[in-house]
């Protein structure tokens, strides 16, 4: 009888500590609703000092019609406001989700991860995009994981006959799918984006981020579905990566620094591109580009580096390797366009201000599907310094007959193979 007691207050005192220190059981105070917000799952977790935010539990439905925001919201802001190394949790299911940003600082935060395993659709309705925004958009933050196999899909098949860019230089920026504003250390590896209104994925003003094993998929006359833009960022490395687009796999903007990318499966889509520069005043260089270990198949073009005639100001694109790099029926497989026009026509005669230097292409091979293999358009006001071509191997596609080269305004330093020949 006396053990009995013993043990009846035993139990009592440790119901008790668990109740008030509930992250003794991965419990925490409530949230939205009164629900407990905060849940361990060994299957999620890692460490005993991990907490799991799911947004089910702060109220998402994951049905694919009601708007999830409100849920998405509470859950990153409890994450983003709690202590140590955090999780949230994306389960499997369709989410409809409108315009949201996920917002730092996230002070106390040693690091966050976003298990992204859901399926989530963008809304449709382009008056609840502001403009140049973004669909979901993380910014402002340090130590950053998404991740889980998840995928975004921007359900751009209406959206994209509003895109009236290819004809209109004023014309209004559709929402990029997921976009990330300066952010630091960041790792995004395993997530897919499809159909995204304008950009699939965007960085702006990001340092060292690196980003694998990434799926992107729009179809080929999708209009500026650009697969990854990078703009004004450093220490950026994409890798292990498939994209098929409508329009750049890759596009490095200006303001670049130290971006390496290899192991890129490009296409369908215009290829890897430097690129466009000088069209806006006040870009800053770009320097620091290694392209390598890529493989591009029936993309309209291979490596391309494009400006813009009439350069509101001068600026420089200098130091960029691009190595080992194959190219299937690719239809400008070495582009260089220093008079860069995507409009049906553009009045400005004048010479591009951007100064191209230091630009090396190392064994490129592979089928030109164009009679023109290698294009070198430089600008008259500022020609092309240094540029190297070594071990390019280029056949015509068709087998009927050789490629050729094109230069302008360039003076071009050559070594081991050459085919097609070199410029005359």
């Amino acid at each position: 009888m006396g053990t009995d007691i013993i043990g009846i207050k035993l139990l009592y005192v440790l119901s008790f500590f668990f109740c008030v220190n509930g992250r003794g059981l991965g419990l925490a105070s409530s949230g939205a609703n009164g629900v407990q917000m905060l849940e361990r799952s060994p299957a999620e977790l890692k460490g005993a000092n991990t907490h799991l935010f799911n947004v089910r539990r702060f109220g998402a439905q994951a049905d694919g019609h009601t708007d999830d925001r409100r849920a998405f919201t509470a859950a990153w802001k409890e994450a983003c406001a709690s202590t140590g190394k955090v999780k949230l949790l994306i389960p499997k299911g369709t989410y409809l989700i409108g315009p949201i940003t996920f917002a730092g600082p996230c002070n106390s935060v040693s690091s966050l991860t976003v298990v992204m395993k859901g399926y989530l659709k963008a809304t449709t309705d382009l008056s609840e995009y502001g403009f140049s925004g973004g669909w979901i958009e993380f910014g402002w933050m340090e130590g950053l994981t998404l991740t889980g196999g998840g995928t975004f899909d921007g359900q751009g098949v209406e959206a994209w006959p509003y895109n009236k860019c290819p004809i209109n230089a004023n014309c209004k920026l559709l929402p990029t799918s997921l976009k990330f504003i300066a952010t630091n250390k960041t790792v995004v590896r395993g997530i897919t984006s499809v159909n995204s209104k304008f950009f699939h994925i965007a960085l702006v003003e990001c340092n060292n981020f690196k980003g694998s094993k990434i799926k992107i998929s729009a179809p080929e006359n999708s209009p500026n579905t650009d697969g990854i833009h990078i703009e004004r960022s450093s220490g950026v490395y994409f890798s292990q990566s498939l994209i098929g687009t409508g329009d750049d796999c890759i596009s490095v903007g200006q303001g670049n620094s130290q971006v390496t990318i290899t192991s890129i499966t490009c296409g369908p889509g215009h290829g890897i591109s430097v690129g466009s520069l000088g069209k806006y005043p006040n870009e800053e260089d770009v320097s620091g580009l290694v392209v390598k270990d890529c493989t591009m198949t029936r993309t309209t073009n291979g490596i391309r580096i494009k400006t813009w005639a009439n350069s509101p100001d001068s600026s420089e694109a200098t130091n960029m390797t691009f190595e080992n790099i194959v190219m299937n029926n690719v239809t400008n497989p070495i582009i260089i366009d220093q008079a860069y026009c995507p409009f049906m026509s553009c009045a400005s005669k004048a010479p591009s201000r951007v100064k191209l230097s230091d630009i090396y292409f190392k064994n490129i091979r592979g089928t030109s599907s164009s009679a023109v293999a290698v294009t070198l358009k430089c600008s008259r006001g500022t020609p092309c310094q240094n540029i190297y071509l070594q071990d390019v191997h280029l056949d015509l596609s068709s087998g009927d007959q050789h490629a050729t080269s094109s230069c302008r305004n360039v003076r071009v330093k050559y070594s081991g193979t050459q085919i097609p020949p070199p410029c005359a």
